[in-house]
């Protein structure tokens, strides 16, 4: 086996004995850094809202059984870390979803990484800004500036949409080798991401292997 096979077989092996809410944790600090929507978790998210109901369902047994004070509070402190983690994980995607509607909602990829139901608060927020800008300051500007997305019929892109910086700088943290890495299109910009190691990089350069779980966000 070559040593990229023994690193990848390692990582796998880490990642099988993390427990779900580690992965939440980890999924909340990269989504928390990253400037972008990143694709929302729904088998991690699934499991860890079983957790949470069956860590319900064990403290009211307790209430009902008289299980020592201790051994309850210890539970419950669980289960609230479990629910802040859960929820602040899910509200700074729906901050994301509301600062950058419109660039979402014209986007398929962006769009392939939400949940069901953010696509549908997507598009009401879409809807709403939409209708409000509409009837509040667009039906009084002059033909060729009343567009919602661009500043002028001139316009040759939708200037006037928020996009996220993808070009901004991130704490990050390999998982595993990488190696020499490339961060420009030109070949001019090389690093070398060694296993465990931090690092300052543009988001836009390591996009990818955040995406395919081989570095982290912090």
């Amino acid at each position: 086996m070559s040593s990229w096979d023994e690193d990848e077989a390692a990582a796998s092996a880490a990642e099988a004995a993390t427990t779900d809410v580690e992965l939440l944790k980890r999924a909340w600090r990269n989504e928390k850094a990253a400037p972008e929507i990143l694709r929302f978790d729904s088998p991690l998210v699934s499991r860890v809202r079983e957790q949470i109901q069956l860590l319900e369902e064990t403290l009211d047994d307790f209430a009902d059984s008289g299980v020592d004070d201790l051994v309850a509070s210890l539970y419950q402190m669980d289960l609230d870390r479990t629910l802040f983690l859960l929820r602040s994980y899910l509200r700074l995607r729906l901050q994301k979803i509301e600062k950058y509607t419109m660039h979402i909602s014209r986007s398929a990829d962006l769009l392939s990484r939400l949940s069901p139901q953010e696509r549908r608060f997507a598009k009401s927020c879409a809807e709403i800004m939409e209708k409000h800008l509409e009837q509040s300051v667009l039906s009084k500007l002059p033909y060729g500036y009343d567009s919602v997305s661009r500043q002028s019929l001139s316009s040759t892109e939708d200037d006037m949409v928020p996009e996220p910086q993808l070009n901004t700088f991130v704490f990050c943290k390999t998982k595993s080798d990488v190696g020499a890495f490339q961060l420009d299109d030109i070949g001019e910009e090389v690093v070398d991401l060694v296993a465990d190691d931090l690092y300052v990089l543009r988001y836009k350069s390591i996009k990818g292997l955040v995406e395919g779980g081989r570095i982290d966000l912090i």
